[in-house]
């Protein structure tokens, strides 16, 4: 019979102090007798950083709600873990120290100590409300109205000088469930997830925060009819194999999907702009700092693009990324369609391009800038789209819907493209093979492609 225990049988209260060494001490009984479930009560428990452990269910009752504490070190109580202490030199911020300083940089060097923080499970970027690492068969299972609560945690020395800890981060765990709770308010991502196998997210709201679901160098990942409704990306991640996902709601006030790997199936989502939540880059540091929700008229919340490729360089990407493949999905608002953008100057598209992408069965509204394809002279890409609705923002005006260069092929096979009247289908600035087919719009059949030499000025994501 799998073991049971309460928080509230190891001391913790709702009384609206710190009651992290409760609920910890309720997860290391647990583990220290082979595993089971941990149960938190209906109530708020305020909290720092907690770590679960292998075999361990976090369960969530209705209205159950883990409220981040706003103090910044608080997150620290790995430090001080007797039960599975990290080695001296992976509790380190020093990997941290310059990051957004760096630039240029398009080959990974594992012995640039400037990254490290990505490669390091007790770096300050890898701060969480619930963390686990190097664990196996963890589990986060909610409740209606459960609720992990981040609380925008200011941290004048995180991630862009505001960002605080993320509300759930797993570093090289195998066998993951979550489910049925809400995250809100996250001070950096509502979930980052690396070097995992075997993610299993279902029917998990994101509200405000910044990116929904991270996942970088992870296998077989499944998100499943969930709903993000972030001021930054909805579902990123880079170097990931084998990753589905299906029937999620995507509200976004940058990219609904920043996304990069090998083998990625997205089926029946619905994406649309603008975004609930502005993102929180646009506040100002007296907002940062009072953990303002992110709805000031000054901030951002058109969504970027629906597709926007991600190839991070601060870690090694294990295969070569490549058969994505985006289907039966609705888009609405967003001002790009597809943003993959080798030309050099994309900060996160620097370390491996992708082989090739395709769209079916989509349907895209209130779009109002073009697709970009950019590959790179050695790794041409190869766009695929079938069955394509499109239609541009009404007074917009549109010069071309794809803006292409270092393509293999592109081929397209039935679309209709209303309000459009730009000067070419496709601006090409190499060659490459283009397979039209089946197009509706209101462009003469000698005018879809357009070979040019002009220099492609892609504003970056």
């Amino acid at each position: 019979m799998e073991l049971t225990v309460s928080i509230a049988d190891f001391g913790a209260t709702t009384d609206g102090t710190l009651q992290t060494a409760h609920i910890q001490s309720a997860i290391d009984y647990c583990f220290a007798n082979g595993g089971g479930k941990v149960i938190v009560p209906k109530g708020t428990y305020l909290m720092g950083g907690i770590r679960l452990r292998s075999n361990i269910t976090l369960y969530l009752e209705k209205n159950a709600v883990l409220k981040g504490v706003r103090d910044p070190e608080e997150y620290y109580g790995y430090l001080h873990d007797d039960v599975e202490p990290l080695n001296c030199d992976q509790i380190t911020d020093a990997g941290y120290v310059g990051l957004w300083t760096i630039h240029g940089e398009t080959e990974y060097d594992e012995n640039d100590c400037r990254y490290r923080f990505k490669r390091i499970p007790g770096s300050r970027w890898n701060n969480a409300l619930i963390r686990a690492i190097d664990a196996e068969n963890v589990k986060i299972i909610g409740e209606d109205g459960s609720v992990i609560d981040g609380d925008n945690c200011y941290d004048e020395i995180g991630e862009e000088d505001y960002r605080g800890p993320h509300a759930i981060c797993f570093f090289g765990v195998k066998n993951v469930e979550l489910r049925g709770y809400t995250v809100q308010n996250s001070a950096n991502w509502a979930h980052n997830m690396l070097f995992c196998e075997n993610i299993t997210v279902k029917n998990i709201k994101v509200e405000a925060g910044h990116d929904g679901f991270d996942a970088a160098v992870c296998r077989n990942i499944s998100i499943t009819d969930s709903e993000f409704y972030t001021g930054d990306d909805c579902i990123a991640g880079f170097g990931n194999t084998n990753v589905f996902v299906e029937g999620c709601i995507l509200n976004s006030s940058c990219s609904a999907f920043r996304f990069g790997g090998t083998n990625v199936w997205i089926k029946r989502c619905k994406a649309y702009a603008p975004g609930k939540y502005s993102f929180r880059g646009g506040l100002t540091k007296e907002e940062k700092i009072a953990g303002t929700m992110a709805t000031s008229l000054r901030a951002r919340n058109n969504m970027l693009s629906f597709f926007t490729y991600y190839a991070d360089y601060s870690v090694p990407i294990p295969e070569e990324p490549g058969n994505i493949v985006i289907e039966d999905c609705e888009i609405c608002g967003s001002d790009r369609f597809l943003h993959y953008n080798f030309s050099g100057n994309e900060t996160w598209q620097r370390y491996r391009p992708m082989k090739d992408i395709s769209f079916k069965n989509i349907k895209a509204v209130d779009i109002s800038m073009p697709m970009t394809v950019y590959g790179t002279e050695t790794h041409k890409v190869e766009l695929r789209m079938k069955n394509i609705f499109v239609k541009i923002r009404d007074g917009v005006s549109v010069n071309e819907l794809i803006r292409a260069c270092n393509y293999d092929r592109i081929l397209i096979e039935g679309m209709h493209i209303d309000g459009f009247n730009g000067e070419c289908l496709i601006k090409s600035q190499s060659d490459g093979d283009v397979d039209i087919r089946d197009v509706f719009c209101a462009l003469h059949e000698d005018r879809y492609v357009l070979q040019t030499d002009e220099d492609f000025v892609i504003k970056t994501i």
